[in-house]
């Protein structure tokens, strides 16, 4: 698949950059993508939740009442979860929720959403460029001009200048191509690729 090379103001450069099948042409594995968005949102969460259970509930151990003869049911020390303020049953304890995740799915998750993108038309060459300082405001611009919202854009290498003026742009996501993954992918209306992006995924995904 070959793509025109746009440049910022959104207009085409002449030269055009050809996708490789091997990444953007393959067969979609839809549940390889389901077990990439699951295991990177499962990632996501702290799993910090904490409750108190009955032997970590501060008071009396003492039996409040006899066992039998009050007409009521047998009841043990205060802290039972029976009484208000007594400890939680089964409450939730810290846990880690990360879903293990092979590196060939991973990788097959990967292809399968890009080339879905490619499919639907929802990839743009971009050709390289850079900022001296963070500028959101000329970032947007030029997303303005590339007719984009909730995009991924995706760089060869690290621009901190980049980074910083997409961080402000509200559903929009600067990330280096080793380290664009399914969920962001999936997650976007167009993914905009740059010159030297494409070369990476060329040598890391082909």
């Amino acid at each position: 698949m070959k793509l025109d090379v746009l440049n910022i103001q959104g207009s085409s450069t002449g030269r055009s950059v050809d996708l490789p099948d091997e990444v953007f042409g393959i067969e979609p594995n839809e549940h390889a993508v389901y077990l990439a968005v699951k295991s990177y949102l499962a990632a996501q969460r702290q799993g910090t939740h904490k409750a108190k259970e009955r032997g970590e509930i501060k008071g009396s151990t003492r039996k409040i009442k006899k066992q039998k003869g009050t007409g009521t049911a047998r009841a043990g020390s205060i802290k039972s979860p029976i009484f208000k303020g007594g400890g939680r049953i089964f409450g939730p304890r810290p846990r880690k929720y990360s879903v293990k995740l092979n590196k060939k799915v991973k990788t097959l998750a990967k292809k399968s959403a890009l080339t879905s993108k490619a499919i639907s038309g929802k990839i743009k060459i971009l050709e390289d460029f850079t900022f001296d300082n963070p500028k959101t405001k000329e970032l947007q611009t030029i997303l303005n001009n590339l007719d984009t919202k909730k995009v991924v854009l995706v760089t060869g290498e690290y621009d901190r200048a980049l980074h910083l003026s997409g961080r402000n742009i509200k559903g929009s996501i600067v990330t280096k191509a080793n380290e664009l993954n399914t969920y962001q992918v999936m997650r976007a209306n167009t993914l905009i690729l740059t010159e030297s992006a494409v070369a990476q995924m060329k040598e890391k995904l082909a």
